[in-house]
């Protein structure tokens, strides 16, 4: 019996790839919306021809990749797995192929994106009409929250994230320095005086930040001959939300510690008074972070791109505290970052 030429073997190998990776998509599809029926209407599918596809998968696999029941479809752990390892090669070729053949009709598809609630509340979600405008083929999902949520397991594509990254498999982008400072109401700092030094912290009530069970009641402070200081300060408030100590400090409670992009109207408009302003605090950065994959989505770095324009070498927030002032802002220049 003759054999088929191999250009028409590797012709057929082409059409039975592309057919697998077309079902790893409706699987993971699945697995974002939560059900077959739903997966299969988003591909303009019919359940009974996405269920086919969906066994056939698990044939080619050899493995179950879903429990389905009545009442719940979730993931086997062999199909955590394929959606762990699978989404990056499906979002590749959705690059790749974006790339090659809709480059004139730019950014399309659905952009999730998680951010910080507050931050995303005050600085991004002004921003997106202009976005959206930009790119109106584009569909975005935008998850505000103060939990970490992890990109890969949950399907997202990109999250702004705040402080100190930790080595990950993420590739980050810094958009903007993460200025801290201490602020206090004047009606606190009237009633209990103006602290001169680090060390009369101590005797100061704080309010901290307690995103975890250890977290540190020791605050360090960098003085101008650039000596450090760390001061072990006591609070009779804590909390894992920037907004109950914020409102805390403006009621009058104490002495509280923030990032500049959270409090600058605050101490623009005289509700809050920085303290020790000639003592810095550790620096962290404000950054765009994604999971880590040979090609970058069009709709993330067109997403990246725009906030680290409209965030600019002096992002609003410094300006704000500039303006009260009335000095020029030495903030850092954005800079682009990569972390791994």
């Amino acid at each position: 019996m003759l054999k088929p030429p191999r250009a028409i073997n590797t012709f057929y190998d082409s059409l039975k790839i592309m057919d697998r990776i077309g079902d790893l998509n409706l699987f993971l599809r699945v697995l974002d919306l939560g059900s077959i029926s739903a997966a299969a209407r988003s591909l303009d599918l019919s359940v009974a021809v996405a269920s086919q596809r969906l066994k056939r998968l698990e044939r080619s696999l050899g493995v179950r990749l879903l429990h389905r029941t009545t009442r719940q479809l979730r993931p086997t752990p062999e199909g955590v797995a394929l959606a762990e390892q699978g989404r990056s090669l499906v979002e590749d070729l959705e690059a790749l192929t974006t790339t090659l053949s809709n480059t004139a009709k730019g950014v399309s598809g659905t952009l999730r994106v998680t951010i910080p609630a507050t931050f995303g509340r005050l600085y991004v979600s002004p921003l997106l009409p202009e976005f959206m405008r930009r790119h109106p083929r584009l569909q975005l999902h935008m998850d505000l929250a103060d939990q970490m949520r992890d990109l890969v397991s949950d399907g997202l594509d990109l999250a702004i994230r705040i402080g100190t990254l930790k080595d990950s498999e993420l590739v980050a982008t810094r958009l903007a320095s993460n200025r801290r400072m201490l602020c206090a109401s004047p009606d606190y700092l009237r009633r209990h005086g103006v602290p001169k030094k680090p060390e009369d912290l101590a005797n100061h009530e704080c309010l901290l930040m307690a995103v975890s069970r250890d977290a540190s009641d020791t605050w360090h402070l960098r003085g101008p001959d650039g000596t450090d200081v760390a001061v072990r300060v006591q609070s009779r408030l804590r909390s894992n939300v920037g907004e109950v100590i914020r409102d805390a400090a403006i009621g009058g409670l104490g002495i509280s510690l923030h990032s500049a992009w959270h409090v600058c109207q605050d101490v623009r408009d005289g509700r809050l008074k920085q303290v020790l302003p000639d003592y810095q605090l550790p620096e962290s950065g404000i950054y765009a972070v994604m999971p880590e994959r040979r090609m970058v989505l069009p709709r993330v770095r067109a997403f990246v791109d725009f906030l680290a324009q409209q965030i600019g070498e002096t992002p609003p927030w410094e300006r704000c505290l500039a303006a009260k002032s009335g000095k020029r802002s030495t903030s850092p220049r954005v800079a682009t970052a990569g972390a791994s």
